[in-house]
Order: C-alpha cells, then sequence, then structure tokens
C-alpha cells in the first residue's frame, strides 16, 4: 500500500472501502492492525512529539481523517483518494463486526458512555457481541506512578475478553501514546483510536449535519458550537502554511 509524506508523517493512499479492506484482512488473517485516523492538529503535534510521531509512522493503517490532509495533499501534487473520517470508518468495521458476528470493546470516554455507546450500537447492529466496556477515567500512564495498578486491571479486562476489535477513546494524543505503549500487550486483533466517536454513538455529542460532513468543515460546525475550541482550530492554517512551505512529496 503506498503512502504520502506529508510534513514527515506517512499518510495511507486509501479511500474508505480499501481502508476497510486492510482491516479485514489483517482481523481474518489474526494478524494485529493498528489503525491511526490523523488529521492536520495531529500531524502538527507529531512535529514536536517523536513518541506520538513514531507511532503513526508505525501503525499499520494510517487513514486521513481531516479535510486538511486532503487539501495538503493537493498543494503538493499528490492528491490522496479522499478523506477517510474515523467516525465513518468506525462505522464501517462496526458493520463488518455484525455482519460477521464479531466480538467488540469499547475503552474510553467518561464513566457509563463507553456502555450507553455499546448498548446503541447493539439496537442497529444486534448481531455484534459487545464482550467489554471500559471507562477512560483511570489513572497511570507509566509504571511506577500513581494509579498503574489500575491501568493494568483495565488491560487484565480486555485481554480476559480478546476482542475482535478494540475501539479506544481516549482523546488524541492520549489514545495514540496509549496504544503505542501496550499494543504489544493486548489481546486485541484490530486496534483502533477513536477520539469522541463513542461520545457520538453514546448520544452525548451530536455529529455535525450531513451538509458539513459532505463540505469536509464538521471543524466550523464545532467552532460554532464551541468557540472555545478556536486555539485547537488554529492549527488547521498553521498546518497549511506549513505544507506550503516545505512542498513536501
Amino acid at each position: 500500500m503506498s503512502k504520502l509524506n506529508i510534513l514527515g508523517v506517512p499518510i495511507d493512499r486509501v479511500d474508505m472501502n480499501s481502508a476497510l479492506s486492510k482491516i479485514v484482512e489483517h482481523m481474518e488473517n489474526g494478524d494485529k492492525c493498528v489503525v491511526c485516523t490523523p488529521n492536520s492538529e495531529i500531524v502538527m503535534q507529531a512535529q514536536d512529539n517523536k513518541e506520538l510521531w513514531d507511532f503513526i509512522n508505525g501503525a499499520d493503517l494510517v487513514v486521513p481523517d481531516g479535510i486538511g490532509l486532503v487539501a495538503a495533499s493537493r498543494i503538493i501534487g499528490k492528491p490522496l483518494k479522499e478523506r477517510v473520517t474515523g467516525i465513518d470508518l468506525m462505522e464501517r468495521v462496526l458493520w463488518y463486526c455484525d455482519m460477521n458476528k464479531k466480538d467488540v470493546f469499547i475503552m474510553g470516554g467518561k464513566p457509563g458512555v463507553a456502555q450507553m455507546a455499546a448498548e446503541n450500537i447493539s439496537c442497529k447492529y444486534p448481531d455484534i457481541h459487545f464482550c467489554g466496556t471500559n471507562h477512560g477515567y483511570f489513572k497511570g500512564l507509566h509504571v511506577g506512578c500513581e494509579g498503574h495498578e489500575e491501568e493494568m486491571a483495565v488491560i487484565d479486562h480486555i485481554n480476559s475478553a480478546r476482542p475482535d476489535v478494540l475501539f479506544v477513546a481516549l482523546g488524541a494524543p492520549k489514545q495514540e501514546l496509549w496504544i503505542k505503549k501496550y499494543a504489544n500487550m493486548l489481546n486485541a486483533n484490530v486496534i483502533m483510536g477513536v477520539g469522541g466517536s463513542t461520545d457520538v454513538y453514546a448520544g452525548e455529542v451530536k455529529r455535525a449535519p450531513q451538509v458539513y460532513q459532505n463540505l469536509g468543515i464538521e471543524w466550523l460546525y464545532r467552532l460554532i458550537k464551541e468557540p472555545w475550541r478556536y486555539k485547537r482550530m488554529m492549527a488547521l492554517p498553521k498546518f497549511v502554511v506549513e505544507v506550503i512551505k516545505r512542498g513536501e512529496n
């Protein structure tokens, strides 16, 4: 699978169908597949965070989640096929799991959110077996720090369930760094960071209307609804400027 280098970050040249096919191939072969869904903000963070860059570079599948990445690919004359959003890819994976009666585990979000998301998903996809859920409000990201035993208990919970698919909803970049640290310890076939997607499935957050999705400007809808996010949104214009300056391909 060919890749496009954007500011030193490798992005797979996939559309939604080929991204799903790649995940299914790993799943059916029993191979571990780590899926990363970066947007321009994550790519900018990776410029100064080697651990995050290492995670993206080592992931089995890196899809262009944000419209900024698609725009950047056009700027450097190597256009990506399409935007592959994390939540839409998650939906396709859920569809496949339902069709093939796969085991799914959701970890992350506030207490109760993962469970509510699983219940709502089950209404649409009744043949998915949710083998477990766990909130993301546990302490400890490093051995020896406060709360590490609590985190190990979460990992034991996941491993005892042995899911085909583990969705990690800790928000970026925390979820990426968590997956990087523990991927080899987890008894899960597919491990995918999904950010706030579980909040949408749980009904806690409303996704942008379809017209915003089609235009690739869901970020604008979020900014209108949550104006305090403007500082994070500044990463997009900075990202575009940096792409123009470097002219990488």
